[in-house]
């Protein structure tokens, strides 16, 4: 058994559970913002209740948040001493920062919102929504500062072996920071929205009549927040893409499964990559789109991939495969994002059950999108831990064996699937209560 292996794969298996909490926090607690407001202006019961409702499912969503990053922390000093003994300084210093400027915060105000809505005033309550929103948020900022650097470090210099910290701030807004943080806070924001919106559109297709007219309220604002973040997702997916093209061109490379260095270089829709023939089998591609896409001029160059040393490519067929999974999907919800505003502008969609159906069923996706996503940044920045810095299988620690990192790997999975079938349990409890059969005072 190869440890360095077994500790991406315990590694992977632990963010990727964690993955699936933070961006349905940034969705519902924005959500939250927006409901709290309007109870504040209008004084309607409605709004109250609607938020009392979500902010239940936050407090759970929360919970396993941070039962789930908690190991994650840990995982550096066991899985990865060498990798914290030559990046450490400069690393801890945002995870450092998220815990004092930005957990705390969150964690005392989402304290406020579970316990304290008849203890502080309507504008404390509505200012504590808005501090937990702020918090999440800035949660996110310093984790995607912290990532960044793996991907495109800045700032820093080597000493005896050691990257010290020359330029905190060009470390912090390095060449991928700013365009990967508001990629990620959208792909939250249509988390939390469609998984919001599901959850009324269940209400709705069930035709349960105390929870009708909430659940019309819900779906509204849930739809109009996706609409929003599932069109301008596109636009900030293209960013993205642009900025891994010029800072990371082997990772894009992997993404297209472009093996030749090449001008007019086609922008894939399907193929099979085969990293053993260096040849993409089944190959379907728009030529020039992808040079026009990322120089905006078709006979601009596109790196391939042979151009890189065998040692430094990615897994190809991992990277292409996730991208595309994920690209599909974020194609899907702007289709969706489209319906939506169309049938909420000509307001039939209370009477179309195949969308609501459909708003049901796309839950996971979402999900699904955020998991390939990060997938496709992480395998594709192989075998860099730190990007042309440090290699994944150095960064690993020396002195644990394979047996004690399969024996935690199995741990985790029998714990992590036992949370989760207690979160299931108490979400879905949570649910069908429903927005009239929560109470509004106390957890």
């Amino acid at each position: 058994m190869d440890s360095v292996l077994l500790a991406r794969i315990q590694f992977a298996f632990a963010a990727g559970f964690h993955f699936l909490f933070p961006p349905t926090t940034f969705g519902l607690s924005f959500i939250i913002v927006i409901l709290e407001t309007f109870y504040f202006k209008t004084n309607h019961e409605v709004y109250k209740k609607l938020s009392t409702f979500l902010i239940k499912i936050l407090g759970l969503v929360f919970v396993m948040g941070v039962a789930t990053g908690i190991t994650l922390e840990f995982a550096f000093g066991t899985n990865w001493s060498e990798y914290s003994r030559m990046v450490g300084d400069i690393f801890g210093a945002p995870l450092a920062a998220e815990g004092v400027f930005a957990f705390f915060m969150e964690s005392i105000f989402l304290g406020v919102l579970v316990f304290g809505r008849e203890k502080v005033s309507k504008g404390m309550y509505l200012l504590s929504a808005f501090l937990v929103f702020f918090g999440s948020h800035l949660s996110g900022l310093w984790i995607i500062i912290a990532n960044s650097f793996m991907q495109t470090p800045a700032g820093y210099e080597i000493v005896n072996g050691r990257a010290v910290l020359t330029d905190f701030f060009e470390a912090a807004v390095n060449h991928s920071t700013v365009v990967r943080y508001f990629h990620t806070l959208l792909a939250g924001w249509i988390t939390g929205s469609l998984f919001t919106a599901g959850i009324g559109a269940w209400y709705l297709i069930k035709n349960k009549h105390t929870e009708y007219e909430y659940a019309k309220k819900l779906v509204t604002v849930a739809l109009i927040l996706f609409i929003f973040s599932g069109i301008v997702q596109l636009f900030s997916g293209h960013q993205h893409s642009v900025q891994v093209a010029k800072t990371q061109p082997e990772k894009m490379a992997a993404f297209e499964g472009l093996w030749e260095t090449q001008k007019n270089a086609p922008l894939a829709l399907f193929g099979i990559p085969d990293e053993a023939k260096e040849t993409t089998h089944l190959y379907i591609g728009i030529p020039g789109l992808l040079s026009f896409l990322v120089h905006f001029d078709t006979e601009a160059e596109i790196k391939g991939l042979k151009d890189f040393p065998e040692d430094e490519r990615p897994p190809v067929f991992l990277s292409f495969t996730s991208y595309h999974i994920m690209i599909g999907l974020g194609m899907l919800f702007v289709l969706l994002a489209v319906i939506s505003g169309f049938l909420l502008y000509r307001k039939k969609i209370w009477d179309t059950r195949w969308f609501l159906k459909a708003l049901l069923f796309s839950i996971p996706l979402p999900y699904i999108a955020n998991e390939f996503g990060w997938i496709a940044a992480e395998v594709g920045r192989q075998p860099w831990a730190v990007y042309r810095v440090l290699k994944t299988a150095d960064a690993a620690s020396v002195v644990v064996p394979a047996w004690q990192i399969l024996l935690t790997l199995v741990i985790f999975i029998l714990i992590y699937s036992f949370i989760f079938w207690v979160f299931m349990r108490l979400l879905l409890k949570i649910i069908r209560k429903g927005p009239e059969g929560i109470k509004t005072t106390g957890y």
